[in-house]
């Protein structure tokens, strides 16, 4: 099986059209899309609390399209420092700041305007100055070596066509002793050189 498959289509239009596709979750989250989405679908598949959900404003569930749960797979420490990789409308960000309270710093990194505004309107709702959100291309994250304590990221590396680049990034910038928490989409079957450049299949 081949580790690596050279990636040969123009990797600017797959950002462009993952944003577009994005920008389109984020203003019409019950449009029609293959992929799951909203609150619902996170506390009856992925086991997110649902009262904890009902918590946000709706226009910040509405456009989650996560494939799991990744603040399940161990508790945040109070007054960590978390980032989130490709944080949509900031549902895991909101829930991450709930968990390492006000003296902690959460950071939501997106590459589409339109859910960077959801996330920054539910951090303002929910009153959590301590977690903010920044545009980025998570293949190049604006933070400082080892700074993290905890990186996040739900359904979104599997969209990166730099993927070796986005964990070199997460090893630069975690503390030692942190860690990464992420729920993402794996297949056990081998693509073919067609697919795997295939930039509809990439986006969905």
């Amino acid at each position: 099986m081949a580790l690596v498959c050279e990636v040969t289509f123009d990797r600017e239009r797959l950002k462009n059209e993952i944003r577009a596709t994005y920008r389109k979750v984020a203003e019409q989250p019950d449009g029609d899309f293959h992929f799951h989405r909203g609150s619902d679908y996170a506390a009856s598949m992925l086991g997110y609390d649902r009262a904890e959900l009902d918590e946000l404003p709706d226009f910040v569930t509405a456009p989650f399209a996560g494939v799991g749960n990744p603040l399940s797979a161990r508790a945040l420490m109070a007054g960590a420092r978390v980032i989130d990789l490709g944080s949509g409308g900031g549902m895991d960000c909101l829930l991450a700041g709930r968990r390492v309270g006000p003296d902690g710093d959460v950071v939501g990194f997106d590459m589409t305007d339109a859910m960077l505004d959801k996330a920054r309107a539910g951090a303002t709702a929910t009153g959590m100055r301590h977690v903010r959100f920044e545009k980025a291309d998570i293949s190049k994250l604006p933070l400082a070596d080892d700074s993290v304590d905890v990186a996040i990221s739900n359904g979104v590396i599997n969209l990166s066509p730099e993927k070796p680049q986005v964990f070199a990034e997460l090893h630069r910038v975690l503390r030692r002793g942190g860690r990464v928490q992420f729920a993402d989409i794996v297949i056990d079957a081998e693509l073919s050189p067609a697919a795997l450049n295939d930039i509809e299949l990439w986006v969905g």
